[in-house]
C-alpha cells in the first residue's frame, strides 16, 4: 500500500525521497527533527536537508520552534491537493492557451488511432460532453452503456442524437434504430462497429474485437467526417424503410435482405 501511494506521488511530480519523508511525517502526526524524519522515511541523514529544503519551497512542510531544535510539520493532504489542483487547472490553462496560437490548419487534417480501449473511451465520452448540436452514433449495447449518462445529459441541453444499435439496448435517448441484421454483420467483422460523429466536426470509427481490444481512428478531417456522417445516415434511411416495408423487402429480396445486400449485383429472389 504505501509503495503504491509513493509511487501515485511520484506521478504527481515528488521524487521517491521527497514522497517517503512527506508520508513519515505525516505518520507521525508531529513536528518532527530532520533526523526523526531520515529515519521514519528509512532514508540516509546525508539526504534529508535537501530533500526537506525541496518539500519547503512547495510549502508542503514548515518549520517550527521545537525548544531550541528545528523541526518539520506536514502540510494537511485536503489544503495540498486543493492547491495543487488550482495550480494544474491554471497550468493547463495557460498552456491550452499558448498552444492554440501555435495551432496550424493542417492539425485538422491528421487521423490518430487509438492505441487502446481507455483512450477510445475517453475520447467517446469527451465528444458527447464537448457536443453542442447534433450527435450521431451506430454502436453496441456495450459501447452505449458507458456514453448513455452523458447522452442523456447532452439531449437535456438540447442536443439533437440520432443512434443506429445493435442488438437490444435498454438505453432510450433521441431517435434510436434498432439495426434487424447485426448477427449477420457481427459474423462479418468478428467485432462490434462503433461510429459517432459530433456537430459535423470530429468523427470516430472503430471495431471493438472481444472486451476491450480496439481498432479505430480519430479525426476532424473533414471527408474522415463525411464519410462517418454519411454511412450512419444511410442506415437510419434503410431502417426507415425497413420498419415501414419490411414484407416486402424480405419477399423480393430474401430473408435477412441477402439480395439487397450483395452490391455485386441487382437480382431479386426468383418468384415462386
Amino acid at each position: 500500500m504505501v509503495v503504491n501511494i509513493v509511487d501515485e506521488l511520484r506521478i504527481l511530480g515528488f521524487s521517491e525521497y521527497e514522497a517517503r519523508s512527506y508520508m513519515a511525517l505525516l505518520s507521525s502526526g508531529e513536528a518532527l527533527t530532520a533526523y526523526e524524519i531520515a529515519k521514519g522515511a528509512g532514508l540516509p541523514t546525508s539526504k534529508i536537508y535537501q530533500v526537506l529544503a525541496r518539500l519547503e519551497e512547495r510549502e508542503l512542510v514548515s518549520i517550527v520552534d521545537g525548544k531550541g531544535k528545528k523541526k518539520f510539520t506536514a502540510m494537511d493532504p485536503d489544503e495540498f491537493f486543493s492547491q495543487f489542483r488550482q495550480g494544474v487547472n491554471d497550468t493547463i490553462s495557460h498552456v491550452r492557451r499558448e498552444l492554440k496560437t501555435l495551432k496550424g490548419s493542417v492539425s485538422a487534417s491528421a487521423i490518430w488511432n487509438f492505441r487502446d480501449y481507455d483512450s477510445f473511451r475517453e475520447r467517446c465520452v469527451r465528444m458527447v460532453r464537448a457536443s453542442g448540436k447534433n450527435l450521431l452514433i451506430s454502436s453496441w449495447k456495450e459501447e452505449l452503456d458507458f456514453l448513455a449518462d452523458d447522452l442523456k445529459t447532452a439531449q437535456s441541453r438540447g442536443v439533437k442524437i440520432a443512434v443506429v444499435h445493435f442488438g437490444q439496448t435498454g438505453m432510450r435517448c433521441g431517435a434510436m434504430f434498432q439495426h434487424p441484421i447485426e448477427d449477420t454483420l457481427y459474423q462479418e467483422r468478428g467485432g462490434r462497429g462503433f461510429v459517432m460523429v459530433a456537430d459535423s466536426k470530429e468523427a470516430v470509427l472503430a471495431t471493438i474485437y472481444g472486451e476491450s481490444v480496439v481498432e479505430g481512428a480519430f479525426s476532424m478531417n473533414r471527408g474522415f467526417i463525411l464519410l462517418a456522417e454519411d454511412y450512419i445516415k444511410h442506415d437510419i434511411y434503410v431502417m426507415k424503410i425497413v420498419r415501414r416495408m419490411e414484407k416486402e423487402l424480405i419477399e423480393r429480396f430474401g430473408e435477412r435482405y441477402r439480395k439487397l445486400r450483395d452490391v455485386y449485383s441487382d437480382e431479386e429472389e426468383r418468384r415462386r
